[in-house]
């Protein structure tokens, strides 16, 4: 009875393919086959249960000979940045009984595939730790009401601490726009005692850095203004859109 290929059992435990009828069938009625599948899929789910993965480090070069020997490699494996060329010495032809030869050859098949699949999994934490440590979280909003100068306009805007522990604040502004002048935004004090400029709003939307220094829950307004190109860096006065951040 021939045995389902390796290939097809590291498709399998990795989940990137289903079971044929053929296939289910087979793994009916044969114990290598399921046993092969049983050990990929565990391979697998170590190699995605390394989610707290930190610098990766060279494994040193024993490992890589005793899986050269495992899969039955003739020579040792050589770096690939080698810029050598290296001579291919081909082994001697001997006479090698079938039924152990076949053993040999899906032994060596099957360690290729668990080593693909281990390292597909493994693949596959790095990719979700990467993307945890990229992640963000809201933790403020504001609705931003308009000026009675700016009749209809209106905004919101919202704060993102990253993995990081910085924050950055993304405004949304609809509003009329007026020749010659710009857009800012700013973080104001409750009182209006002090405030600091993000940066120019261009267009309808944008995110701003928050200054290590700048706590929120002190600058709590996010304000929007009309700025004249005059080159004044101070605030005009004519805010188009101003509202207090809600903490989540």
């Amino acid at each position: 009875m021939s045995h389902i290929d390796p290939e097809r059992l590291a498709l399998l435990a990795l989940g990137e393919s289903a079971l044929s009828t053929d296939e289910s069938e087979h793994l009916a009625q044969c114990a290598v086959c399921v046993d092969d599948l049983a050990a990929l899929r565990h391979a697998a789910l170590a190699g995605r249960a390394s989610l707290d993965v930190g610098e990766l480090e060279t494994p040193p070069e024993v490992v890589w000979q005793r899986i050269s020997a495992e899969v039955g490699l003739a020579a040792p494996v050589v770096e690939a940045a080698a810029s050598a060329p290296v001579d291919r010495v081909l082994p001697a032809v001997r006479d090698v009984p079938l039924a152990r030869h076949r053993r040999r050859v899906r032994w060596g098949a099957w360690a290729l595939a668990a080593a693909l699949v281990l390292v597909a999994g493994v693949g596959l934490g790095t990719w979700a730790a990467l993307q945890r440590s990229s992640s963000s979280t809201e933790i403020a909003e504001a609705l931003l009401a308009p000026f009675p100068t700016h009749d209809g306009a209106e905004g919101s805007a919202t704060v993102q601490e990253q993995a990081d522990g910085s924050l950055s604040l993304k405004v949304q502004l609809s509003a009329e726009p007026t020749p010659d002048t710009y857009r800012e935004v700013w973080l104001i004090t409750a009182d209006a005692s002090a405030l600091v400029s993000l940066g120019v709003l261009d267009g309808t939307s944008a995110t701003f850095a928050v200054p290590s220094g700048v706590d929120l829950r002190d600058y709590v307004l996010v304000d929007v203004s009309q700025e004249p190109v005059d080159g004044d860096p101070a605030h005009s006065g004519d805010s188009i859109v101003r509202g207090e951040l809600t903490f989540l």
